[in-house]
């Protein structure tokens, strides 16, 4: 799960140190080496954070067939969250951030 976050990240254009806030505050450095494969222990909480972001991107490829839409649906102001993007409200630091932006693509996949 951890390279496929970092590449999720990549396609989000998030900065490293964006990238430390949304795995819950880890050095910047320890990303960093988690994008040259030195994977460390996971805890509970970054094991959440982990399934969380990949549930976010299971939503957007449900939601939009190409690709490209729903990267750039991440960064783009959302009248739901208070014309806030979605990566700003997970950028808040808490798994309740995460968990927010996935209840909203989850209860907006249902609704169709």
């Amino acid at each position: 799960m951890q390279r496929a976050v970092i590449r999720l990240f990549d396609h989000w254009g998030v900065t490293d140190a964006q990238a430390a806030t949304l795995l819950g505050d880890i050095a910047v450095r320890t990303y960093q080496r988690w994008k040259q494969g030195e994977y460390g222990r996971w805890n509970v909480d970054l094991a959440a954070r982990l399934s969380n972001l990949i549930g976010i991107h299971k939503a957007l490829r449900l939601l939009y067939t190409e690709a490209e839409r729903g990267y750039r649906w991440i960064k783009a102001p959302n009248r739901a969250f208070g014309d806030r993007s979605a990566l700003d409200v997970m950028l808040g630091g808490h798994l309740t951030d995460l968990m927010r932006v996935r209840r909203y693509l989850d209860s907006y996949r249902g609704a169709w």
